[in-house]
């Protein structure tokens, strides 16, 4: 059993340009992850030669008002136009959509019971359309701890309940990890309980938010932990570089590359 192991291209080798960091990374051996689309060109992205593992699946819209569910959907599927383009299978949603610093454009207080409905239908729509066009959508969990306060439905037991809600092979969970060791921990129960569902797993340490092996986790009994429970999917550094990017690269390529007979490399 292996993980394709992933390398987000917006948060490493940060002194260059968005196509040479690409390259970077794709000469490294690893699948790439972006963000945003709407200001990239995704000719220029495919002629890199790099497999496009995960980007985000919307551009505005929320998942508990009609007019923000219909925002979404519409811009979910311009979204699956360019991640077409780009031979991405993988489009990723939060419970609303972020601005600037990643603090949502519609914070709530207090999810209602009435908003846990209207965001299963929403996701529901978001399945339908995936399974139209052969792309699965993942609902990834945040933390309100310290990057996205407001945002709701951001804990990974939400994520999981509206993803299972659904049930849906277009609908996924993405586990980010990082996001999870700071609003729940418990992090290798949490794997087993969600791995059913999950559709890629994103990583990185605590405090600082960088390369496995820089903070708090033990990441080689996290990885462990997947291996255990059955995933061979996606597990994709969404971190920064504590120093040379180069260098926080292997870092994450030495804990997550697997040894069929011991596991995890120590």
């Amino acid at each position: 059993m292996s993980f394709t192991l992933a390398v987000c291209a917006e948060m490493v080798f940060a002194d260059l340009p968005l196509l040479e960091r690409i390259e970077h990374i794709h000469e490294a051996g690893f699948a790439v992850e972006i963000w945003g689309w709407t200001d990239k060109d995704a000719a220029a992205l495919a002629a890199t030669g790099a497999a496009f593992t995960s980007m985000t699946g919307y551009v505005a819209g929320d998942l508990i008002t009609p007019d923000g569910a219909d925002e979404l959907v519409r811009t979910a599927a311009a979204s699956i136009a360019f991640a077409q383009e780009i031979g991405c299978p993988s489009l990723n949603l939060h419970g609303t959509g972020l601005g600037e610093g990643g603090l949502p454009l519609r914070p709530v207080e207090v999810v209602t019971g009435d908003m846990w409905l209207a965001a299963r239908r929403t996701l529901g729509r978001i399945a339908e359309l995936g399974e139209r066009h052969g792309v699965t959508f993942v609902l990834e969990n945040l933390n309100t701890e310290v990057d996205h306060p407001g945002t709701p439905f951001a804990r990974a037991a939400d994520t999981l309940a509206l993803v299972s809600a659904v049930d849906s092979p277009h609908l996924r969970m993405n586990l980010d990890l990082y996001h999870a060791q700071i609003g729940e921990g418990n992090l290798v129960e949490l794997i087993r309980r969600s791995v059913p569902h999950l559709g890629e797993v994103q990583v990185a340490d605590v405090p600082g938010r960088c390369e496995p092996g820089t903070g708090e986790v033990r990441w080689p009994f996290v990885a462990r932990a997947l291996v255990d429970a059955g995933y061979d999917g996606v597990v994709a550094m969404e971190a920064f570089a504590s120093g040379d990017s180069h260098l926080a690269l292997e870092r994450f390529r030495q804990v997550f590359t697997i040894d069929p007979q011991q596991g995890c490399r120590p």
